[in-house]
Protein backbone atom coordinates (compact mmCIF):
# COMPACT_ATOMS: atom_id res chain seq x y z
CA UNK A 1 0.00 0.00 0.00
CA UNK A 2 2.98 2.52 0.82
CA UNK A 3 4.55 1.52 -2.22
CA UNK A 4 1.78 2.21 -4.13
CA UNK A 5 0.86 5.62 -2.43
CA UNK A 6 4.86 6.48 -3.08
CA UNK A 7 3.72 5.47 -6.98
CA UNK A 8 1.21 7.45 -7.69
CA UNK A 9 2.72 11.03 -5.97
CA UNK A 10 5.94 10.55 -8.40
CA UNK A 11 3.52 10.24 -11.55
CA UNK A 12 1.71 13.07 -10.29
CA UNK A 13 5.07 15.15 -9.74
CA UNK A 14 6.03 14.15 -12.91
CA UNK A 15 4.91 17.37 -14.85
CA UNK A 16 6.32 19.69 -11.80
CA UNK A 17 9.71 18.24 -12.69
CA UNK A 18 9.99 20.62 -15.75
CA UNK A 19 8.67 23.80 -14.63
CA UNK A 20 11.19 26.02 -13.24
CA UNK A 21 12.72 25.17 -9.05
CA UNK A 22 10.81 27.96 -6.59
CA UNK A 23 12.25 28.48 -3.16
CA UNK A 24 9.73 27.34 -0.77
CA UNK A 25 8.19 29.28 1.51
CA UNK A 26 8.72 27.96 5.87
CA UNK A 27 5.10 26.83 5.54
CA UNK A 28 5.41 24.99 3.00
CA UNK A 29 9.15 23.67 3.81
CA UNK A 30 7.01 22.26 7.32
CA UNK A 31 4.22 20.70 5.88
CA UNK A 32 6.37 19.13 3.50
CA UNK A 33 8.45 17.67 6.11
CA UNK A 34 5.21 16.58 8.18
CA UNK A 35 5.73 13.27 5.79
CA UNK A 36 7.92 12.17 8.76
CA UNK A 37 5.44 13.30 11.83
CA UNK A 38 6.65 14.44 14.81
CA UNK A 39 3.83 16.24 16.44
CA UNK A 40 2.91 15.13 19.93
CA UNK A 41 3.35 11.54 19.15
CA UNK A 42 6.41 9.08 20.22
CA UNK A 43 7.53 10.03 16.71
CA UNK A 44 10.68 12.49 16.94
CA UNK A 45 12.39 13.88 14.50
CA UNK A 46 15.79 12.65 13.33
CA UNK A 47 17.82 14.76 15.22
CA UNK A 48 17.66 13.28 18.85
CA UNK A 49 20.36 15.35 20.44
CA UNK A 50 19.11 19.01 21.04
CA UNK A 51 22.41 20.17 21.51
CA UNK A 52 24.32 18.92 18.27
CA UNK A 53 22.38 21.51 15.64
CA UNK A 54 23.90 25.22 15.73
CA UNK A 55 20.99 27.51 16.66
CA UNK A 56 18.91 29.10 13.82
CA UNK A 57 17.73 32.53 14.37
CA UNK A 58 14.09 32.91 14.93
CA UNK A 59 13.07 36.85 13.33
CA UNK A 60 9.57 38.17 14.12
CA UNK A 61 8.65 36.19 11.10
CA UNK A 62 9.71 32.93 11.42
CA UNK A 63 8.35 33.35 15.16
CA UNK A 64 4.77 33.68 14.38
CA UNK A 65 5.48 31.30 11.59
CA UNK A 66 6.56 28.96 13.53
CA UNK A 67 3.82 29.80 16.46
CA UNK A 68 1.27 29.04 13.61
CA UNK A 69 2.32 25.98 12.65
CA UNK A 70 2.43 24.23 16.19
CA UNK A 71 -0.83 24.90 16.46
CA UNK A 72 -2.00 23.40 13.48
CA UNK A 73 0.09 20.54 14.25
CA UNK A 74 -1.16 20.37 18.00
CA UNK A 75 -4.91 20.31 16.86
CA UNK A 76 -4.33 17.98 13.87
CA UNK A 77 -1.77 15.45 16.21
CA UNK A 78 -4.69 13.20 17.49
CA UNK A 79 -5.61 12.04 13.48
CA UNK A 80 -2.93 10.81 12.92
CA UNK A 81 -2.46 8.78 16.38
CA UNK A 82 -0.90 5.13 15.32
CA UNK A 83 -2.08 1.64 16.71
CA UNK A 84 1.10 1.44 18.52
CA UNK A 85 0.50 4.87 20.41
CA UNK A 86 -3.09 3.91 21.55
CA UNK A 87 -1.53 1.55 23.77
CA UNK A 88 0.11 5.04 25.69
CA UNK A 89 -3.07 6.45 25.58
CA UNK A 90 -4.79 3.86 27.11
CA UNK A 91 -2.37 3.01 29.68
CA UNK A 92 -2.37 6.88 30.56
CA UNK A 93 -6.18 6.77 30.53
CA UNK A 94 -5.86 4.22 33.15
CA UNK A 95 -3.16 5.84 35.37
CA UNK A 96 -5.85 9.04 35.09
CA UNK A 97 -9.13 6.85 35.85
CA UNK A 98 -6.58 5.75 39.23
CA UNK A 99 -6.21 8.92 40.15
CA UNK A 100 -9.23 9.90 40.06
CA UNK A 101 -10.73 6.77 42.43
CA UNK A 102 -8.77 9.25 44.86
CA UNK A 103 -8.92 12.57 44.30
CA UNK A 104 -11.12 13.79 47.74
CA UNK A 105 -8.48 11.77 49.84
CA UNK A 106 -5.95 13.22 48.18
CA UNK A 107 -7.84 16.97 48.56
CA UNK A 108 -8.28 16.55 52.08
CA UNK A 109 -5.07 15.24 53.03
CA UNK A 110 -3.75 18.51 51.09
CA UNK A 111 -6.09 21.07 52.89
CA UNK A 112 -5.18 19.75 56.18
CA UNK A 113 -1.34 20.00 55.81
CA UNK A 114 -1.84 23.42 54.14
CA UNK A 115 -4.18 24.19 57.23
CA UNK A 116 -1.90 22.61 59.70
CA UNK A 117 1.72 23.90 58.50
CA UNK A 118 2.01 27.97 58.15
CA UNK A 119 5.53 27.12 56.67
CA UNK A 120 4.09 24.69 53.75
CA UNK A 121 1.57 27.12 53.41
CA UNK A 122 3.61 30.00 52.87
CA UNK A 123 5.65 28.14 50.37
CA UNK A 124 2.63 26.71 48.61
CA UNK A 125 1.26 30.42 47.95
CA UNK A 126 4.75 31.65 46.52
CA UNK A 127 5.54 28.55 44.38
CA UNK A 128 1.46 28.57 42.76
CA UNK A 129 1.83 32.53 42.32
CA UNK A 130 5.11 31.97 40.49
CA UNK A 131 3.37 29.57 38.06
CA UNK A 132 1.70 32.00 37.24
CA UNK A 133 2.52 35.56 35.90
CA UNK A 134 5.81 34.76 37.60
CA UNK A 135 6.76 32.57 35.25
CA UNK A 136 6.63 35.36 32.31
CA UNK A 137 8.87 37.36 34.31
CA UNK A 138 11.61 34.32 34.40
CA UNK A 139 11.34 33.45 30.42
CA UNK A 140 11.21 37.20 29.92
CA UNK A 141 14.82 37.51 32.28
CA UNK A 142 16.30 34.21 30.40
CA UNK A 143 15.54 36.52 27.51
CA UNK A 144 17.35 39.70 28.45
CA UNK A 145 20.38 37.32 29.18
CA UNK A 146 20.53 35.81 26.05
CA UNK A 147 20.21 39.52 24.26
CA UNK A 148 23.02 40.96 27.12
CA UNK A 149 25.18 38.21 26.41
CA UNK A 150 24.38 37.47 23.01
CA UNK A 151 23.83 33.79 23.44
CA UNK A 152 22.04 32.69 20.60
CA UNK A 153 20.98 29.26 22.69
CA UNK A 154 18.99 31.29 25.23
CA UNK A 155 17.56 33.54 22.66
CA UNK A 156 16.12 30.73 20.62
CA UNK A 157 15.24 28.20 23.85
CA UNK A 158 13.30 30.96 25.33
CA UNK A 159 11.25 31.75 22.11
CA UNK A 160 10.39 28.45 22.08
CA UNK A 161 9.38 28.20 25.67
CA UNK A 162 7.20 30.78 24.75
CA UNK A 163 5.71 28.94 22.07
CA UNK A 164 5.30 26.10 24.32
CA UNK A 165 3.31 28.40 26.52
CA UNK A 166 1.19 29.68 24.69
CA UNK A 167 -0.30 26.82 22.65
CA UNK A 168 -0.44 24.34 25.80
CA UNK A 169 -2.04 27.93 27.26
CA UNK A 170 -4.49 27.55 24.58
CA UNK A 171 -4.83 23.89 24.53
CA UNK A 172 -5.78 24.18 28.27
CA UNK A 173 -8.27 27.18 28.09
CA UNK A 174 -10.27 25.08 25.42
CA UNK A 175 -10.33 21.81 27.34
CA UNK A 176 -11.38 24.06 31.12
CA UNK A 177 -14.51 25.68 29.00
CA UNK A 178 -15.95 22.22 26.92
CA UNK A 179 -15.11 19.85 30.22
CA UNK A 180 -16.78 22.76 32.58
CA UNK A 181 -15.32 20.86 35.89
CA UNK A 182 -15.91 22.20 39.42
CA UNK A 183 -13.28 23.42 41.16
CA UNK A 184 -12.57 21.63 44.68
CA UNK A 185 -13.24 24.93 47.14
CA UNK A 186 -16.40 25.77 45.10
CA UNK A 187 -19.91 25.15 45.99
CA UNK A 188 -22.44 24.80 42.80
CA UNK A 189 -25.82 26.22 44.34
CA UNK A 190 -27.41 24.12 41.56
CA UNK A 191 -25.82 20.99 42.71
CA UNK A 192 -25.54 19.86 45.93
CA UNK A 193 -22.69 16.84 45.04
CA UNK A 194 -19.31 16.66 46.26
CA UNK A 195 -16.13 15.79 44.60
CA UNK A 196 -14.88 16.72 40.69
CA UNK A 197 -17.99 16.94 38.55
CA UNK A 198 -18.30 17.84 35.03
CA UNK A 199 -20.72 19.80 34.06
CA UNK A 200 -20.13 20.12 30.37
CA UNK A 201 -19.74 23.02 28.15
CA UNK A 202 -20.18 26.22 28.63
CA UNK A 203 -22.64 25.25 31.96
CA UNK A 204 -21.66 28.49 33.91
CA UNK A 205 -23.17 30.50 30.86
CA UNK A 206 -26.27 28.58 30.67
CA UNK A 207 -26.79 28.08 34.59
CA UNK A 208 -24.86 31.42 35.94
CA UNK A 209 -22.33 31.46 37.92
CA UNK A 210 -18.80 32.57 38.33
CA UNK A 211 -16.93 30.94 35.02
CA UNK A 212 -13.53 30.53 36.88
CA UNK A 213 -15.59 28.53 39.61
CA UNK A 214 -16.01 25.76 36.38
CA UNK A 215 -12.64 25.46 34.76
CA UNK A 216 -10.72 22.37 37.01
CA UNK A 217 -10.25 20.91 34.01
CA UNK A 218 -6.93 20.52 33.62
CA UNK A 219 -4.68 22.83 35.45
CA UNK A 220 -3.71 25.53 33.58
CA UNK A 221 -0.65 26.25 35.80
CA UNK A 222 0.21 22.67 35.59
CA UNK A 223 0.01 23.10 31.72
CA UNK A 224 1.97 25.90 31.24
CA UNK A 225 4.98 25.55 33.91
CA UNK A 226 5.46 21.96 32.34
CA UNK A 227 5.27 22.91 28.63
CA UNK A 228 7.99 25.41 29.67
CA UNK A 229 10.03 22.96 31.48
CA UNK A 230 9.91 20.40 28.58
CA UNK A 231 11.60 22.96 26.01
CA UNK A 232 14.37 23.62 28.83
CA UNK A 233 14.32 20.11 29.89
CA UNK A 234 15.57 19.24 25.65
CA UNK A 235 17.28 22.04 24.83
CA UNK A 236 19.56 21.61 27.33
CA UNK A 237 19.44 17.79 27.77
CA UNK A 238 23.17 17.70 27.47
CA UNK A 239 23.48 19.33 31.27
CA UNK A 240 21.59 17.03 33.83
CA UNK A 241 20.99 19.74 35.96
CA UNK A 242 18.87 22.01 33.97
CA UNK A 243 16.13 19.16 33.31
CA UNK A 244 15.93 18.44 36.96
CA UNK A 245 15.81 21.60 38.42
CA UNK A 246 13.05 22.73 35.24
CA UNK A 247 10.89 19.43 36.09
CA UNK A 248 10.94 19.66 39.90
CA UNK A 249 9.80 23.33 40.02
CA UNK A 250 7.27 22.38 37.36
CA UNK A 251 5.93 19.42 39.87
CA UNK A 252 6.21 21.85 42.44
CA UNK A 253 3.92 23.81 40.67
CA UNK A 254 1.54 21.35 40.15
CA UNK A 255 1.61 20.08 43.80
CA UNK A 256 0.77 23.87 45.10
CA UNK A 257 -2.28 23.66 43.09
CA UNK A 258 -3.66 20.80 44.71
CA UNK A 259 -2.32 22.31 48.61
CA UNK A 260 -4.15 25.71 47.04
CA UNK A 261 -7.12 23.78 46.61
CA UNK A 262 -7.59 25.26 43.41
CA UNK A 263 -7.63 21.87 41.50
CA UNK A 264 -8.04 18.03 42.10
CA UNK A 265 -4.92 15.45 41.70
CA UNK A 266 -6.24 14.67 38.04
CA UNK A 267 -6.13 18.22 36.74
CA UNK A 268 -2.80 18.32 37.99
CA UNK A 269 -1.91 14.84 36.23
CA UNK A 270 -3.36 15.55 33.15
CA UNK A 271 -2.75 19.39 32.67
CA UNK A 272 1.60 18.26 33.21
CA UNK A 273 0.91 15.37 30.49
CA UNK A 274 -0.75 18.43 28.11
CA UNK A 275 2.47 20.68 28.84
CA UNK A 276 4.98 17.81 28.02
CA UNK A 277 3.22 17.14 24.61
CA UNK A 278 3.01 20.51 23.93
CA UNK A 279 6.94 21.64 24.68
CA UNK A 280 8.17 18.32 23.14
CA UNK A 281 5.86 19.09 19.47
CA UNK A 282 7.26 22.79 19.73
CA UNK A 283 11.17 21.67 20.34
CA UNK A 284 10.36 18.76 17.44
CA UNK A 285 9.21 21.66 14.94
CA UNK A 286 12.09 24.21 15.38
CA UNK A 287 14.75 21.18 15.02
CA UNK A 288 12.93 20.33 11.66
CA UNK A 289 12.96 23.99 10.58
CA UNK A 290 16.69 24.51 11.74
CA UNK A 291 18.05 21.34 10.08
CA UNK A 292 15.78 22.96 7.07
CA UNK A 293 17.37 26.21 7.49
CA UNK A 294 20.97 24.39 7.34
CA UNK A 295 20.02 22.63 4.25
CA UNK A 296 19.80 19.03 6.46
CA UNK A 297 16.60 18.67 6.47
CA UNK A 298 14.08 15.35 4.40
CA UNK A 299 14.38 17.40 1.24
CA UNK A 300 12.52 15.82 -1.18
CA UNK A 301 12.89 16.21 -5.14
CA UNK A 302 12.02 14.81 -8.71
CA UNK A 303 14.41 15.24 -11.71
CA UNK A 304 14.26 13.83 -15.17
CA UNK A 305 17.00 13.00 -16.84
CA UNK A 306 17.07 12.44 -20.99
CA UNK A 307 20.42 11.35 -22.73
CA UNK A 308 21.66 9.06 -25.82
CA UNK A 309 22.88 5.76 -25.48
CA UNK A 310 22.98 2.93 -28.12
CA UNK A 311 21.15 4.39 -30.81
CA UNK A 312 18.26 4.74 -27.98
CA UNK A 313 16.65 7.97 -26.15
CA UNK A 314 16.75 6.71 -22.42
CA UNK A 315 14.89 8.47 -19.56
CA UNK A 316 15.19 8.32 -16.16
CA UNK A 317 13.71 9.25 -12.97
CA UNK A 318 14.97 10.44 -9.77
CA UNK A 319 13.31 10.59 -6.80
CA UNK A 320 14.94 11.76 -3.70
CA UNK A 321 13.10 11.67 0.23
Amino acid sequence: MKVTVKVLVIIFLIPLAAMPQQKDSLTKKLDSLNIKWDSLQSRISNDNNANSYDPAKIDFKTYFTLLADDFKQQATAPFHIKKKDWLKVAGFALLTGGFALVNEPINDFAIKLHKENKGLADISHYVTNFGGAYEVYAIAGLYAYGLIFRTQKEKTTTALATHAYITAGVSSTIIKYLAGEQRPYYTDPNSLRQGPIFHGPFYPFTKGGDAHAYSSFPSGHTTAAFAAATVYALEYKNKPLIPIISYSAATLIGLSRITENKHWATDVLVGAMLGYLSGKQVVNNFHRYSRSKNGKGINQSISINLYYQNSQFLGGLVYKF
